[in-house]
């Protein structure tokens, strides 16, 4: 049984990493590319917060961090669109490339920490802690998150919008329409990081920290947010596809909290997570084999009875 901080922690993180998977949404769901500037966006996102933040901005650290990776997915975008480099590889280019730039933002220093520094949290909490309690963290972390995923809604289905999602359907028809397709993956790219690095940004408030290696394996997370959201919530609409990544991501850290109860090693949770989202990519072919093995032996049995 799962006490009740540990929901809480389970719901606050849900929330704060279902940026990434509303990000890979963007980039994997949508565009069709698999983008692995992942990992490095949202430890950029956590070393532009955590650097912001102790110059005394925490606010100021959010749009930072959002212009930072909005950056790194423009790099990534001109590789692939510009100089021909297939998608995989310009994200790992521009992933092995940050990790110095993440470096250099965090003044050569392999970690941060924000103990002392006021953050959007710990600005927050005067007002909002007399009136929700020990939830309000999980009130910033919602609201954020809740406002990123309705603005993308709402751009998803403007001219531009069904441009990029056309894009990801079929570049050459959309290309025979006399629309940029570099131009559409250029700015799904940015959106895609930019969201990425948010994360990173507010999960570097939440934590009170920044380190290095804090976005290793975050492509992992992301879809196996996304693929889980989308296998028990379905797709449709961009309304029900943006509600299955908030659930897959929020079901997600309860495994992971579950995993945790049961005392697995933390230095396991990585193989965790490698494990869930295997286990989510294959669900559909298990489901198709279960149907399969059920009307064979429906079969079996009508014959037997004849």
């Amino acid at each position: 049984m799962l006490s009740l901080s540990v929901v809480q922690n389970a719901l606050e993180v849900g929330f704060i990493y279902a940026l990434v998977a509303l990000a890979l949404f963007v980039s994997y769901s949508i565009l069709d590319i698999a983008d692995l500037t992942t990992d490095g966006s949202f430890t950029l996102g956590c070393a532009v917060s955590a650097t912001v933040c102790i110059a005394g901005h925490p606010l100021l650290a959010l749009p930072a961090a959002i212009l930072a990776g909005a950056l790194a997915g423009f790099i990534t975008a001109f590789l692939q669109t510009r100089l021909g480099v297939p998608s995989i590889l310009a994200g790992i280019v521009t992933n092995t490339g940050l990790y110095t730039i993440n470096l250099a933002v965090m003044g050569f220093s392999s970690n941060l920490a924000l103990f002392n520094t006021d953050t959007l949290f710990s600005s927050a909490r005067e007002a909002l802690f007399p009136v929700f309690g020990s939830w309000y963290k999980l009130v910033i972390a919602a609201a954020i998150t809740l406002l990123v995923s309705a603005l993308i809604v709402l751009f998803l289905g403007t001219r531009l919008g069904i441009s990029i999602r056309a894009t990801g359907d079929n570049a050459d028809m959309v290309r025979a329409s006399s629309i940029n397709t570099t131009t559409m993956i250029t700015i799904g790219l940015c959106i895609a990081n930019a969201m990425t690095s948010l994360s990173g940004a507010v999960l570097a408030q939440y934590n009170k920290s920044a380190d290095i290696n804090l976005g290793t394996g975050m492509v992992v997370i992301g879809l196996a947010s996304l693929i889980i959201g989308q296998t028990l919530v379905g797709k449709g609409s961009m309304w029900r596809c943006v509600l299955a990544v908030l659930v897959g991501s929020v079901l997600y850290r309860f495994i992971i909290a579950v995993a945790l109860k049961l005392n697995v090693p933390a230095e396991c949770l990585k193989l965790v997570s490698a494990v869930i989202v295997g286990f989510a990519i294959a669900l559909p072919s298990l489901k198709g084999w279960a149907a399969f093995q059920k009307k064979r032996l429906a079969a079996v049995h009508g014959k037997e009875e004849k």
